[in-house]
């Protein structure tokens, strides 16, 4: 999961924050929500943990991205 701006073209959505939650998605096992450190930061309070699994590089972006495990937190 990422969450920005989008782009609407039609019945379609494009933009860099479409790209990036594609990317982010890509990297997750079946059952597994993965999430940006944007998504990490806007849902504080939520009662939802996160466990960073790694800093990457994503394809067709700039700079290292966090990526986090969600999860309910006990």
């Amino acid at each position: 999961m990422h969450t920005g701006e989008i782009e609407q073209m039609g019945d379609d959505v494009a933009g860099r924050a479409v790209h990036i939650g594609a990317r982010v998605g890509a990297l997750a096992k079946p059952s597994e929500v993965l999430v940006s450190s944007t998504v990490r930061d806007l849902v504080v309070g939520s009662g939802l943990a996160f466990t960073q699994l790694a800093t990457r590089k994503l394809k067709g972006l700039d700079g290292q991205w966090a990526i986090y495990r969600a999860e309910p937190s006990d």
